[in-house]
């Protein structure tokens, strides 16, 4: 293994990586650059990945990574948090990449004995990491964000987000590939991210009549899937919310004419395994770095400029100005362009 430089220090050989990102399923999917990177230029290292509790599925039987860590943040937080920092302290990690700005995982970072602990300046602990990056929201895609903290220690090359689907997952989902099909994953965990239900209706209608098409979500997006079926009369439509896994809905996204999907997770599980997809967006701009990146991608937005867009990073439970015109205002003609 060749050493690299970063401020005057020799970085030695890395003998095990830990990378640390406990967000949300769409930010943990684009943290996956940093492993494919870290393993181009580490082959031999072990890998190692911290995330939450319910996103470890995303990784299974995945090639570059050893372990995933879980953190339980639902049941007895801070419990987990001491236990999960012993377990880091004892692999004594050579190197521990930090995507989060949260006090939590900084403070992980900074006790994990680590000799190079790199991390964002946003971060409240990163007085305490070996090297820090500035993290700036400037129309950079966050994979570049995320690929910054690599830079000193790999190079300023890219690297594209990719999610593993194995072949059991590609076979459960093969008789559902059969004919043409469609995927519209119409939920969101914010309501102004959400393209409204009775604006899918408008649009589901306009699917060709022998097409399939498959409404993908969790378990607690069901009845929202079913609200769209009881209003749409199209033989082909079908409820998949909470019956299948992560890679399972990527490995049917993957073959699909076209993947309809909010600016939510189903969007990057699309990017993941270079899907077509097209992301409709309400309240949040592409802009804030978290567009998708498949081959064949197209963002839908409102056509006119409305001077509350956007509200905020993430979304909120309701429109601020209580009239939601950045999804309503949205034509159906726009979607059906992707047909």
């Amino acid at each position: 293994m060749s050493y690299q430089c970063l401020e005057n220090q020799q970085v030695k050989k890395t003998d095990s990586i830990l990378v640390i990102q406990t967000a949300s399923i769409g930010d943990v999917i684009l943290a996956t650059p940093v492993v494919e990177k870290l393993h181009r230029y580490f082959p031999d290292s072990r890998i190692d990945l911290l995330v939450k509790k319910g996103n470890e599925s995303l990784f299974t039987g995945h090639p570059f990574l050893h372990e995933v860590l879980i953190w339980d943040k639902r049941s007895h937080a801070n419990r987990n948090f001491i236990r999960l920092l012993h377990h880091v302290r004892t692999m004594k990690y050579s190197l521990v990449v930090n995507l989060q700005r949260f006090f939590k995982t900084g403070l992980m970072t900074a006790l994990s004995g680590a000799e190079l602990t790199i991390g964002f300046d946003k971060n409240p602990m990163s007085l305490f990491f070996t090297k820090k990056v500035s993290h700036k929201l400037d129309g950079v895609h966050e994979i570049n964000r995320n690929l910054a903290l690599l830079e000193d220690i790999t190079d300023n090359s890219g690297a594209m987000p990719r999610l593993y689907p194995s072949l059991i997952d590609f076979e459960h989902v093969a008789s559902m590939k059969t004919s043409l099909f469609y995927t519209v994953s119409p939920a969101s965990l914010w309501f102004t991210k959400q393209y409204p239900v009775e604006k899918w209706v408008e649009f589901a209608a306009q699917f060709p009549a022998d097409a399939n098409i498959y409404l993908l979500g969790a378990g607690n997006d069901y009845s929202l899937c079913e609200k769209i079926i009881e209003e749409v009369a199209l033989p082909g439509i079908k409820n998949l919310a909470g019956q299948l896994t992560f890679l399972q809905s990527a490995a049917l996204m993957k073959d699909a004419r076209m993947n309809f999907t909010n600016d939510s997770a189903p969007m990057h599980l699309a990017s993941a395994v270079n899907a077509p997809v097209t992301a409709v967006y309400c309240s949040t701009v592409p802009g804030f770095g978290f567009g998708p990146l498949s081959d064949d991608s197209w963002v839908v937005e409102v056509d006119n400029k409305l001077s509350c867009r956007p509200c905020g990073l993430h979304g909120y439970k309701s429109c601020p100005e209580k009239h939601f015109r950045c999804a309503f205002d949205i034509r159906t003609g726009q979607l059906t362009e992707r047909l």
